[in-house]
């Protein structure tokens, strides 16, 4: 997101921007997934007051969430997968997932945001959604004794997967958005919420992010990576009956 280009510098001190950017934060979609819920956008809130008081905009934290990402996709893809390298591509994509928090929190300490920035947002989350999963797809070929070529459909099917849901998600978004008296609540504090978020950890970026620590060690990396698959898939297959009855409502609201 972005917003007037030439907004001076603040005059308020870090702590004090963070505290407001803690009371004007809208809160999370019900039914987050727990890191993106609860450590995430923290870290992006901490992230977007430190630009804010550097006079950076939307759009260039933007830039740099897509330069920690692009770095880190290229070594799942290139590099050998020895531990460390695995460290490193897990904590370069959260790097880059807090920037991406961070953008639109900016965006709402500097005003709001624009639609050219949210375009950008989402492009930029459209690519590394699908080039995430080509380049696990590339490393495995590269660098796993992949015996059995079947294994391969893994992060082809990731792909579509995480493709779909993306789009799904953001289509979705948009048409709650144009009928805001039908969109659900947003997320609270209550139990049930909290374990919603915990529920659906599959689904979360984060979590997607972390396990590439596992890089390294094939069969524990391939097994982690199926289930994260597998409970995506379920919960898209069970998710998307359920989001077309909302959105075949919204028509009686026209």
């Amino acid at each position: 997101m972005t917003v007037h280009q030439n907004s001076p510098l603040p005059k308020e001190s870090f702590t004090d921007t963070v505290k407001r950017l803690a009371g004007a934060q809208k809160p999370p979609a019900k039914g987050s997934p727990a890191y993106s819920r609860f450590i995430n956008r923290k870290i992006g809130r901490v992230i977007a007051a430190a630009a804010y008081q550097l006079g950076l905009t939307p759009n260039q934290v933007t830039f740099i969430s897509a330069g920690f990402s692009a770095a880190s996709i290229a070594a799942i893809a290139l590099a050998h997968p020895h531990w460390w390298v695995g460290v490193l591509i897990a904590i370069g994509l959260l790097v880059g997932y807090a920037f991406d928090s961070a953008d639109g929190q900016l965006a709402r300490l500097r005003g709001g945001g624009t639609p050219a920035g949210e375009w950008l947002d989402h492009v930029v989350d459209s690519i590394k959604t699908t080039a995430l999963h080509l380049a696990v797809l590339i490393g495995w070929y590269r660098h796993y004794d992949v015996t059995d070529i079947e294994l391969l459909l893994i992060p082809i099917a990731f792909t579509l997967t995480a493709s779909v849901f993306f789009f799904v998600q953001i289509l979705t978004d948009q048409l709650r958005r144009a009928h805001p008296d039908r969109a659900p609540a947003p997320a609270d504090s209550s139990a049930g919420a909290t374990l919603r978020s915990i529920l659906v950890i599959p689904t979360d970026y984060g979590v997607l992010c972390g396990i590439f620590v596992l890089f390294a060690w094939p069969s524990l990396f391939a097994a982690a990576y199926a289930l994260l698959l597998l409970g995506t898939t379920l919960f898209l297959c069970a998710a998307l009956p359920k989001w077309y009855r909302e959105i075949r409502n919204f028509r009686n609201s026209t």
